[in-house]
């Protein structure tokens, strides 16, 4: 008989896999929503253009954020999802892409930049609202604790992330190994892509038919995207954007929610960088898996309805 261990595993890989085919299978709803744009600028490329889906639902003060994870976007699953609670909330949603992520070659992203966030929020069309609130999945999620632990938008009055890492060195090592290689296959698909509209458009640091070889996050970020920003190695790069080094800095009410179970970003990556502070609201569950929850849990917040519809009022609460 398999032990408690590897059904809890089991249990993990599940409901990381099960959500995004059920949405894959059986496409949600999608609030109604208009085209949202604006301009980031880059020191080396100059302006870019950051594309998005504006929901305004029934509010003219409040406005949910939501930030992609790695290899994901504005139409990911998840994205959709949470702008459909808060709809249901009666809240307007921004679902916007980091650079590169629509797939139209601009550029592409990394885990600490925070200026595609910040360009977001400084937006024309979310000038309208006094109240920013933020939630960010997987790595959307390190990004925007990042973005907390400098100088957020005065108007941001709470944040949530969900399945975030927060040691980037050790994530990326735990899914390069050999169990994680369904998973790290199917985002580094992802960011192929991204890379090869980027390739079409401009140079870039390391030619296409190389970056298509590549079968490892630490190459990844080693040959494309430390050359591209500056960082020194994968290494540098790790270590100057995990968001576990500044959480003490943090100063925005913020929820930290990971599974216990997550097959891609390991809970034993997450807990030491914990440690670095006192300031975030955690809850640490032992169902669900990565970014995807059963229907029913419960956070232990006071809240009721999915894990969605319980992060929202509780990031309500705070406003």
């Amino acid at each position: 008989m398999p032990s408690n261990r590897t059904i809890l595993e089991l249990r993990g890989h599940f409901w990381t896999l099960a959500p995004f085919v059920r949405d894959h299978l059986l496409p949600p709803s999608v609030p109604d929503w208009v085209g949202w744009e604006t301009n980031v600028e880059d020191p080396k490329i100059g302006a870019l253009r950051l594309n998005g889906r504006l929901a305004l639902g029934h509010t003219t003060n409040t406005v949910l954020v939501l930030v992609h994870g790695l290899g994901g976007s504005s139409q990911s699953y998840y994205a959709i999802r949470a702008a459909r609670a808060a709809e249901r909330a009666g809240l307007a949603s921004l679902r916007f892409d980091l650079r590169g992520a629509d797939r139209l070659g601009a550029d592409y992203y990394h885990a600490g930049l925070t200026a595609d966030l910040d360009a977001a929020l400084r937006s024309d069309a979310l000038t309208r609202f006094e109240h920013i609130l933020l939630l960010g999945y997987s790595l959307g999620g390190n990004m925007m604790l990042r973005y907390l632990a400098e100088d957020p938008d005065r108007r941001v009055r709470a944040a949530a992330s969900i399945c975030a890492p927060l040691d980037l060195a050790k994530s990326a090592r735990r899914i390069d190994r050999p169990r994680g290689a369904p998973y790290r296959r199917h985002i580094l698909r992802a960011l192929k892509e991204i890379y090869h509209r980027v390739a079409e458009r401009r140079a870039v640091p390391l030619p296409l038919v190389d970056a298509l070889r590549i079968d490892s996050f630490e190459r990844w970020d080693d040959e494309v995207i430390a050359p591209r920003y500056g960082f020194d190695g994968a290494e540098d790069y790790w270590a100057k954007t995990s968001a576990g080094y500044v959480l003490d800095r943090i100063r925005t009410p913020t929820l930290f929610v990971a599974s216990e179970n997550d097959p891609m970003v390991g809970i034993e990556t997450v807990r030491p960088m914990l440690e670095n502070t006192s300031t975030l609201r955690r809850v640490i569950t032992d169902q669900g898996g990565h970014v995807g929850f059963p229907p029913k849990l419960d956070l232990g917040l006071g809240a009721q309805g999915t894990v969605e519809e319980q992060v929202i009022q509780w990031l309500l609460a705070r406003t």
